[in-house]
């Protein structure tokens, strides 16, 4: 559904997106991840045909964004990081604007806003001028005015931004509930926006794709060694330096310890047995082991890990 093929956007001398490429099927959610800077809002400016691409091109639902941008326009909801609002007008007069301005008229007209409004809660608010709404509606308003002519695809820049943590959680749960036969692109540089939301993460930084795929895909692309956590029973420094001397372990650091029992996480050269050389360890010394888990790199770990290498190179 869509298909960037190295876009590039130069702001004079400033490089915001360069040799940008990447896909979206139908039906996926992703999550467009990167720090502030990175070059998230420009593409999808540019995949929204808000802005013309330097060189390189991208279709949206089969369609040339520079061939046939009005094309692309009816077959995309946007939700731009500014909220496109109209302060002055009831939440029900700004919908039937959107809508007539989309093309739709009469019996469809009505049908389409009846079932936005029910999807997006905001029935309790259709009468309220959208100047009185909290943020959270506000939002709410934003998402159903990109929804309201039944996109196939919708592109929402950092559609969480300014909500509190209930607000946050009641805008994820709507993303994925509206997503459901939709292709969805949504960018952030919260990590656990994406994590939460998207099947999908492309990670961009500094204008350039540093990562692509599932999360597990991501954490194996970044992992640079192994680690696990233990817990055993056992005075503490004693149990650390048999721990530091299990085959592969390069270092071991204690969490706590309580009622008798010390925990560590170790960590391990990459493609280390660190899990047979504790449960080993732990049979011949008799240690009542109550813990030994993975612990994968953290998303943060991750994103860390792909731009410093991106960084680097």
């Amino acid at each position: 559904m869509i298909q960037a093929q190295k876009l590039t956007m130069h702001y004079g001398p400033v490089v915001a997106v360069d040799n940008v490429s990447f896909e979206v099927p139908k039906g996926e959610i992703v999550g467009l991840l990167g720090p502030n800077g990175a070059g998230k809002s420009t593409t999808m400016k540019i995949l929204t045909t808000y802005l013309y691409p330097t060189s390189g091109t991208a279709k949206v639902a089969g369609m040339d964004i520079k061939e046939n941008p009005v094309g692309v326009r009816k077959r995309i909801g946007y939700l731009p990081e500014i909220l496109p609002l109209y302060m002055d007008m009831e939440v029900r007069e700004y919908l039937s604007f959107v809508a007539r301005a989309r093309g739709l008229s009469g019996a469809k007209l009505k049908e389409r806003t009846d079932l936005i409004l029910d999807e997006c809660g905001l029935r309790p608010m259709y009468r309220r001028v959208i100047r009185e709404l909290s943020k959270g509606y506000k939002q709410r308003t934003g998402l159903a005015q990109a929804l309201i002519h039944d996109p196939d695809i919708i592109i929402l820049d950092e559609p969480t931004s300014g909500l509190d943590p209930h607000q946050i959680i009641e805008i994820r749960e709507l993303i994925r509930k509206l997503a459901h036969g939709r292709t969805v692109m949504l960018s952030t540089h919260i990590l656990q926006e994406v994590e939460a939301t998207a099947d999908r993460i492309v990670i961009i930084n500094r204008g350039k794709i540093v990562g692509d795929g599932s999360i597990d895909d991501l954490r194996a692309r970044a992992k640079r060694f192994e680690r696990i956590r233990v817990t055993v029973q056992g005075a503490s420094d004693e149990v650390q330096r048999l721990l530091s001397g299990c085959d592969g372990v390069t270092n071991v650091a204690p969490i706590r310890e309580a009622d008798g029992f010390s925990s560590f996480v170790l960590t391990g050269k990459p493609g280390a047995p660190l899990w047979r050389e504790v449960g080993k360890l732990a049979r011949s010394r008799g240690w009542e082991l109550r813990e030994l888990s993975d612990m994968p790199l953290s998303l943060e770990e991750t994103f860390l890990a792909l731009t410093e290498k991106s960084a680097e190179e």
